[in-house]
């Protein structure tokens, strides 16, 4: 697993709510700010209907998902970065996570305050991103003072280095995440991933909408989107109370709802696809009779490190790994009949794994 996403927003925007309905973990959500101190952690199956196929194609005995972790954290306000509520823990937090869910409220509700007294999800949204600026500006001076004094002895290193963090300092002046600083070389993208900053995270904006607008979205949202597509980040649109409700009904009842709001499926699947996807994650599989299981590796993942999220031995002694598409497998019906039509392949150390691949290791220790 070990993929971690941190869902954030300002107080009452309905982060744990969304976050109740992915894990239905009836963790409290009061209309008061705060009500999430500690943040609570949930383990959430991706939703991947070939897994299914496949282990009923093989009538397999154990079907195991792949795993997503999902954090609520506690709600910001402003001067979050200088201590203000619980801005400390929250920023400590995030640091944690390797991608942001930030979730924004675009309904109406008189019942439900919003802390700043108004529905305006581009001032809602400027306050978290000016807050993740601010702390990640403070970050960066402590650490270009420091590099100014060593680059005095005139060292290439750490003059480069003081020029990068001079231009990352421009960004984050400009109220612009670090993400935008284009590391241009090996070193900087090194110093950047040293920096920890919060705003190289990768973002995705939840719009938390009514039931009514749920099909068509309204101004807030469009708003929404206009803001996100300008830092090439995308928006998923969710009615947090349906899903909720969605989490406490069987399979059979899930279904009946879902038809009778005109929804395929779930908004939350579609939450955790596109988390999926902001990671740059993809899934293959093992295949039996005993298990069929679904694993997580990033893209760009060779072979031999696919194999290691199995376990360390089968990296270690890596001969070989047999492979076979997932649509060829479906097409074929077993693997013994795509090893016959030749569409199982013997790939080596180099092979990159393809989202869908369904693997064989062999291995000697």
């Amino acid at each position: 697993m070990g993929f971690r996403c941190g869902i954030v927003g300002l107080p009452n925007v309905g982060k744990s709510t969304i976050f109740n309905a992915l894990t239905a973990a009836a963790i409290d959500a009061e209309n008061y700010p705060f009500c999430t101190i500690e943040p609570n952690v949930g383990v959430v199956p991706v939703p991947d209907r070939r897994l299914d196929v496949l282990a009923d194609l093989v009538r397999t005995r154990n079907k195991v998902p792949t795993q997503m972790e999902f954090v609520d954290i506690a709600g910001l306000v402003r001067g979050a970065s200088q201590g203000e509520g619980l801005g400390n823990q929250f920023l400590g937090h995030i640091r944690q996570v390797d991608a942001i869910l930030h979730v924004v409220r675009c309904f109406e509700d008189d019942n439900i305050v919003h802390v700043d007294g108004s529905i305006d999800p581009l001032r809602d949204v400027e306050v978290i991103s000016t807050e993740l600026v601010l702390a990640d500006l403070e970050t960066v001076e402590k650490r270009l003072a420091r590099s100014r004094n060593q680059a005095k002895s005139g060292d290439r290193k750490f003059l480069a280095e003081v020029a990068f963090l001079e231009r990352l300092q421009g960004v984050l002046d400009s109220g612009r995440p670090g993400r935008m600083a284009a590391p241009e070389s090996d070193r900087e993208k090194a110093l950047l991933r040293e920096l920890c900053l919060l705003t190289t995270k990768p973002v995705l904006y939840v719009a938390n909408v009514s039931e009514e607008d749920l099909a068509r979205g309204n101004r807030h949202v469009a708003a929404l989107r206009e803001a996100a597509a300008a830092e090439n980040a995308s928006v998923v649109t969710i009615a947090g109370s349906i899903e909720q409700e969605l989490s406490l009904l069987d399979a059979d009842e899930r279904q009946e709802f879902l038809v009778d709001m005109g929804m395929e499926e779930p908004g939350l699947n579609r939450l955790i696809h596109a988390g999926y996807e902001l990671l740059g994650l993809i899934t293959f599989f093992t295949v039996g009779e005993k298990e069929t299981k679904a694993w997580t590796i990033r893209q760009g993942t060779t072979a031999p490190g696919a194999a290691g999220k199995i376990h360390s031995d089968f990296e270690r002694g890596f001969i070989r790994a047999e492979v076979i598409s997932y649509d060829d497998y479906v097409a074929c019906g077993s693997e013994a009949a795509a090893r016959d039509k030749g569409l199982l392949r013997s790939e080596g150390r180099e092979y990159i794994v393809r989202d869908g691949d369904c693997i064989l290791f062999r291995f000697n220790v």
